[in-house]
C-alpha cells in the first residue's frame, strides 16, 4: 500500500456516491487528493474532512466536465505541487430517465452523451500528456455493466457506456509501450447513491427498486479500484465486472421474494 502514500489522485464526480467512496479509500492510503465536482458545498466539505482525519493534502475544484474550455484553463494552471497527477479516477456520470427511446427527452440524451462520454474524454486528454512525459500513471474509466449488453429503457445510457468500454481498449493501445497503465470498472447494480436517485428523478423510486435485493454499495466499487491501483507495476488489470450476487446478468435480479424480474419492470415509469 506505500505505493499510493503521497500520489496526486484526480477523481470526478467526487461529491458523492462511488466517487466520495473512492476518495475516502485513496485518503485512508495517504494519497493527495484533487477532488472535481460541480456542488461547491459538499466538495469542499468532503475535501475538509478527509483532510484533516487522514492528514493528507485535498484540492477541490468547481467544475463541471462537460466543458472542455473548463478543464483545460483550470488543469493546465494547477499549483507547482499538483501538476503531476498519478492516478485519475474518471468516476463523473449519470443516467438520466428511463424512457423509450420514442418517448425520450433529448436534452437528456445531450446530458448523458456530454457527461459520460465527452467529459471523460476531456479531463483524460488534459491530464494524459503530463502522464506521458513522465511515463507514469493510472487511468481509471468507471464504465458500467451497461456497458457490456443492453435493457429496454437503457437506449442511450448504455451507448454511452459501450462508448467508455471502446476509448478504454483503445487507450491501452494507444499506450501500448507506456508504463501508463488504464483500467475500466464495469459495475452492476450499486444502491443507496445519489446516481439511482437522478435516474428515476426520485428518492422513492430508487428506494422501491433497491428494497428487492441486496445491492452493490459504493464501498465495493471503491475497494476493487484500490485493489486495481495497488497491483506490482508490471500488472495491469484491464477490466473489472462486478455484479451484487443477486444479479445473474445486465437485466436479471433475483428478488427478494424468489422472483426473477427484468431490472426495470416494477418502477420503469
Amino acid at each position: 500500500m506505500d505505493m499510493i502514500k503521497n500520489k496526486n489522485v484526480l477523481i470526478t464526480g467526487a461529491s458523492s456516491g462511488i466517487g466520495a467512496a473512492t476518495a475516502t479509500e485513496f485518503a485512508k492510503l495517504g494519497a493527495n487528493l484533487i477532488l472535481v465536482a460541480r456542488r461547491q458545498d459538499k466538495i469542499e466539505h468532503l475535501a475538509s474532512q478527509l483532510k484533516n482525519d487522514y492528514n493528507i493534502r485535498t484540492l477541490s475544484l468547481i467544475l463541471d466536465v462537460r466543458s472542455y474550455t473548463d478543464i483545460n484553463n483550470i488543469l493546465s494552471n494547477l499549483p507547482e505541487e499538483w501538476q503531476n497527477i498519478d492516478i485519475l479516477v474518471n468516476n463523473a456520470g449519470l443516467a438520466l430517465s428511463v424512457d423509450l427511446m420514442q418517448e425520450a427527452n433529448i436534452d437528456n440524451w445531450d446530458t448523458m452523451i456530454d457527461t459520460n462520454l465527452k467529459g471523460l474524454l476531456y479531463i483524460t486528454r488534459a491530464v494524459l500528456p503530463n502522464m506521458i512525459k513522465r511515463n507514469s500513471g493510472h487511468i481509471f474509466n468507471i464504465g458500467s455493466a451497461a456497458g457490456h449488453g443492453v435493457y429496454q429503457r437503457g437506449n442511450v445510457y448504455c451507448a454511452t457506456k459501450h462508448a467508455v468500454r471502446s476509448i478504454s481498449q483503445s487507450l491501452r493501445l494507444d499506450l501500448s509501450g507506456t508504463s501508463i497503465r488504464v483500467t475500466e470498472i464495469d459495475p452492476g447494480a450499486v444502491g443507496d447513491t445519489e446516481f439511482s436517485k437522478v435516474r428515476w428523478n426520485s428518492a422513492e423510486k430508487a428506494k422501491e427498486f433497491y428494497s428487492t435485493f441486496t445491492a452493490l454499495g459504493a464501498i465495493d466499487i471503491a475497494e476493487a479500484i484500490i485493489y486495481c491501483a495497488t497491483r506490482r507495476l508490471n500488472v495491469n488489470i484491464s477490466e473489472m465486472v462486478i455484479y451484487p450476487i443477486a444479479q445473474a446478468s445486465l437485466s436479471v435480479i433475483a428478488k427478494n421474494d424468489g422472483g426473477n424480474n427484468d431490472i426495470f419492470s416494477k418502477v420503469s415509469k
